[in-house]
């Protein structure tokens, strides 16, 4: 049995939808007078205050990197990363918690009656604007003020990230408001002016941030978190400006260069890699100490007793799988010592479940399950994929067994006392934004893809990318170079399931490929005849060059036939009714009624 306890329980959490239960915009601090004249003097005062931030940010409930309110978090069957998944191309579930997510990525969703478990929550930016209101109060070392407030500027930052991406046009609200602010009832604020807001916050969270803060002040953010996100939202702001048509796209991206490289250079971080293959992929996320690991920039720590998780218990109770779509991501390594898609593979055999982990990048098997490691990750033989239909444990919805954070060596697994990491931010994401960026700019060297995407193939033991890798044809009406479709190829696989498929597909104005059909592992007639391996499955199927895969929303309302992507409409959620209703000068995104 592995220890169950670790020295710090203390986690930082932090977030893609700050929410609560109301709107927010006038909710009070619970905690403190904070017109208080006795308030805002020391520098206790502002630390107490800002560890009031990072609860706010963990204990929100919703949609964030397994976070959640409960010691369960990690694995929340509504909120973890895994979950919010199901919303991209890369996971198709049929888990009632997940429909939410489901109907976003099928072109159904509607617009909700109120806020609900959406975005439109504001009470965690009303927390961030009394503290810059109020800080410099506090007669202290202007160092130190400065040093508190750039943690307040690293999470606004974030926050409004989210909600851009989420609404496009919002409210932007610079103060802490009453019930006679005239905020409370104007329009929506244009996007361009949130982000380049945005970016003054986090510029500011840059500059005020300490390095390292000194040792009675662990796990909070430092400037070289703030550059790690500076360079997500940047390359998020500089892409979707180029593909959506939006002024000064190059000032973001080259934004986003400038923050991964100033990173970069520092040294302090670095991919994990062990000289392992065939298994550093998949230790990053079952370890139980990623605050000592020198990829993890910003660890979502657990514990036991009271912050423990069941990651690996609820995985093999999930309707879910990965698709068709993201396990053909994943390359071949070819006899020459090159990598190539299986379009253009000598070694690629065929579809076969049983084949098509042969000759191919790591990461596949240590992202979905090879049924020849069944029996060494589940201590069963024979019994995987199991389909819909066929009973037991795990049945999944594509025969494509996600298992990228499943801990098969802990037999704590189901009893929320499972305490590997989770890395909310890490540097992987760094160097793929830095190649990315650079390439969107046309700036790109060979000597950049080998300190960024080169050195996650190093770890994979995959063959390095030149600039001059040749086209997939699975992409090669898509309008971009073929050195792109690498390093977003690059991106899907190493990332999936850590929740950035989806906006990465908003970003790159590719929601189209949400409209695809949904499909799973080759499932021929024989295969399920009487006394066969698969007889006893729901699942149903569909023809594609002759071979039968599975559909896997087949005789839903997700079917394939029934999937759309509106390009005028579905870039952006809908704003709920009852707030309109409170405030009749916002406008409704386009096409939602």
């Amino acid at each position: 049995m592995k220890k169950i306890f670790k020295n710090s329980i203390y986690a930082i959490g932090c977030l893609l939808l700050f929410t609560n239960c109301n709107d927010g915009f006038l909710e009070r601090e619970p905690t403190h007078d904070l017109n208080d004249v006795n308030y805002w003097r020391t520098a206790n005062d502002l630390k107490v205050y800002n560890n009031g931030v990072y609860d706010a940010a963990g204990d929100n409930g919703v949609n964030v990197f397994y976070l959640g309110n409960s010691n369960n978090g990690y694995n929340s069957s509504i909120y973890s990363a895994m979950s919010v998944e199901s919303q991209s191309d890369n996971f198709a579930s049929l888990v009632s918690g997940h429909t939410e997510y489901v109907r976003i990525a099928a072109g159904q969703a509607t617009v909700p009656d109120n806020a609900g478990r959406g975005g439109w929550k504001w009470d965690f930016l009303r927390r961030c604007n009394v503290f810059l209101q109020n800080y410099q109060r506090a007669n202290i070392d202007a160092g130190v003020r400065r040093n508190y407030a750039g943690e307040v500027y690293f999470f606004r930052s974030w926050f409004y990230l989210d909600k851009v991406q989420m609404y496009g046009n919002v409210p932007l609200i610079m103060r802490p408001l009453d019930e006679s602010s005239p905020e409370l009832y104007e329009k929506q604020t244009d996007r361009k002016i949130v982000m380049d807001t945005v970016l003054a916050d986090i510029n500011k969270a840059i500059d005020y941030l300490p390095e390292t803060w000194a040792a009675d002040h662990p796990d909070r953010v430092t400037k070289l978190t703030a550059l790690a996100l500076k360079s997500r939202i940047c390359l998020y702001e500089g892409t979707f400006r180029k593909y959506h048509n939006i002024p000064d796209a190059d000032k973001f991206l080259k934004e986003a260069v400038d923050a991964a490289d100033r990173l970069i250079k520092t040294g302090k971080y670095r991919i994990y890699n062990t000289g392992n293959p065939a298994s550093d992929y998949h230790t990053l996320f079952t370890s139980e100490d990623l605050k000592t690991n020198p990829e993890c920039i910003m660890p979502r720590v657990y514990a036991t007793p009271g912050m423990g998780h069941r990651i690996s218990g609820y995985i093999v109770t999930q309707a879910a799988g990965a698709t068709k779509d993201l396990v053909d991501d994943f390359l071949c390594i070819e006899p020459d010592g090159t990598a190539k898609p299986i379009a253009l593979s000598s070694v690629f055999k065929n579809d076969a479940i049983e084949d098509i982990f042969k000759n191919r990048d790591p990461r596949l098997a240590q992202t979905i399950l090879n049924p020849l490691d069944a029996e060494r990750i589940f201590h069963k033989k024979g019994e995987y994929p199991n389909l819909i239909g066929m009973g037991g444990s795990w049945e999944s919805t594509t025969g494509y067994h996600f298992i990228k954070n499943y801990d098969y060596t802990d037999d704590l697994r189901g009893q929320n006392n499972e305490i590997n990491d989770f890395p909310i931010i890490r540097y992987a994401e760094v160097l793929l934004n830095y190649a990315e960026a650079k390439a969107e700019l046309g700036t790109i060297t060979l000597a950049d893809l080998n300190i960024s995407i080169n050195q996650l193939r190093d770890r994979a033991g995959v063959p390095h990318l030149d600039l001059n890798p040749p086209m997939d044809p699975k992409y090669s009406g898509e309008g971009i170079s073929a050195l792109l479709v690498e390093i977003r190829r690059e991106r899907r696989v190493e990332l999936s399931f850590e929740n950035f498929r989806y906006q990465d597909l908003m970003r790159w104005k590719k929601g189209s490929y949400l409209a695809k059909p949904v499909l799973g592992m080759r499932l021929e007639d024989k295969d399920r005849e009487e006394g066969g391996r698969y007889a006893k499955t729901k699942a149903k199927t569909v023809t594609v060059n002759g071979q039968k895969f599975i559909d896997a929303y087949a005789g839903t309302s997700y079917a394939s036939d029934k999937r759309v992507f509106k390009e005028a409409q579905h870039y952006w959620h809908p704003l709920p009714i009852n707030v309109i209703a409170k405030n009749p000068n916002l406008d409704q995104n386009p096409g939602w009624k």
